[in-house]
């Protein structure tokens, strides 16, 4: 485990190089877990307590890595992600039967009937690898798609969000834009009620006869709904976003949960004034960050990975799982992502427990299968104990 030390201070630093995989006397990994985001590292940790032999695989890539701090994590309200994951790291390297590496997966095997899987690896020093376990997880995440906007991606994270939970509370009582397609315009002032009052839709040419009935489909008050809350519908086409004012630059007190952000942009058009605003909330679309998962077989519903929440998040392929953002679940936020790999960690410990202990009664006919059969709903509730992160009654 102690590989892990070293990979918990690179998103601090830099990601230049990638630690070896530590010998082992099994050749065979219990599970290798695919992204080293909050619901991998949950993965790992609920593993690591059961003393699973375990490998992460971390490519070093998030898509909360542009914004400037976390929010609504109970105990880190407030701090980077970098900080996050290396915190979270250095907790888990005190367990020695878990590993964590640099590098991306590049194809995924299942083989001899799903009970074994080959995980082939680029790791970040150019080297190829391949790993087996018996079990895969996959936290690949989710990647979202940005217009070519210019001064959109630069400042994504800083100022332009998507999730009013995660970044809404720093820009609160702000002069607040909407980057989002008319008929998604009113949905998204509902969300943001409580925050702001000053609010221009920047809907960016797509106030058209059709782009009014996708929002009568949608919201079917919605123009009624956008002048009670006295929302600006601005469509002329976006040139550029432009920054005026770094709200990041000096914060009001980085040592709390929640401070102002008092970022300033300049919107401007390809023809007219521009529009000044302090934050914008968005809605744009997004897509698998990776695609081993869906090469390997795994199915998707609505562009995520399909996984059965009635049993521990495995998807249609036998042994492995989706969690986090990537998941059917359809809910992104770290919370839940960490809730989802403690829920997977659960289910595939107790999976393991009793492909384990049908081998060796198998294998020991001598030994009175009641005397010996494994107590799974015991290694349940001892692996689960009541509360945060509760992965649930066995029997559901």
């Amino acid at each position: 485990m102690k590989n892990i030390l070293a990979l918990g201070i690179l998103p601090l630093l830099t990601l230049a190089g990638a630690a070896a995989i530590a010998a082992r006397d099994d050749p065979t990994y219990d599970a290798v877990i695919i992204g080293g985001g909050p619901s991998g590292l949950s993965a790992l940790s609920g593993l690591a307590r059961v003393r699973r032999n375990v490998l992460l695989i971390d490519s070093g890539e998030y898509r909360n890595g542009p914004t400037r701090h976390m929010h609504d994590v109970i105990g880190f309200d407030g701090v980077t992600p970098a900080y996050y994951r290396w915190a979270a790291r250095e907790q888990i390297s005190h367990y020695e039967t878990v590993t964590a590496v640099n590098g991306t997966v590049t194809g995924i095997d299942a083989l001899n009937n799903n009970t074994l899987f080959s995980v082939a690896t680029t790791f970040l020093n150019g080297t190829v690898g391949t790993v087996s376990a018996r079990k895969v997880v996959l936290a690949t995440g989710l990647r979202d798609i940005l217009p070519s906007t210019p001064g959109l991606r630069e400042n994504w994270g800083k100022g332009i969000f998507w999730c009013p939970w995660c970044d809404g509370h720093e820009h609160a009582d702000q002069a607040l834009g909407l980057l989002a397609p008319l008929g998604e315009a009113a949905g998204l002032v509902r969300e943001i009620s409580t925050l702001n009052s000053d609010v221009v839709a920047f809907v960016n040419g797509s106030d058209t006869p059709e782009g009014r009935a996708a929002a009568a489909a949608s919201f079917p008050e919605w123009e009624r709904y956008l002048r009670i809350h006295n929302v600006t519908v601005e469509n002329r086409t976006i040139a550029a976003i432009n920054r005026l004012r770094d709200g990041g630059a000096e914060p009001a007190d980085p040592s709390l949960p929640t401070a102002p952000e008092h970022d300033l942009f300049s919107v401007d058009f390809a023809e007219g004034d521009p529009v000044e605003r302090a934050a914008f909330f968005s809605s744009f679309p997004d897509e698998q960050a990776s695609d081993v998962g869906p090469n390997m077989g795994v199915a998707l519903y609505g562009g995520r990975l399909a996984a059965d929440q009635s049993r521990g998040l495995v998807t249609n392929i036998r042994g492995v799982y989706a969690i986090g953002d990537a998941n059917s679940d359809n809910v992104t936020n770290v919370p839940h992502a960490l809730f989802t790999g403690k829920r997977t960690a659960v289910y595939l410990h107790v999976q393991l427990a009793r492909e384990d202990a049908d081998r060796e009664l198998a294998s020991n006919s001598t030994v009175a299968r009641r005397g010996e059969e494994l107590d799974l709903r015991s290694v349940w509730e001892k692996m689960n104990p009541r509360g945060i992160l509760y992965a649930g009654e066995f029997d559901q």
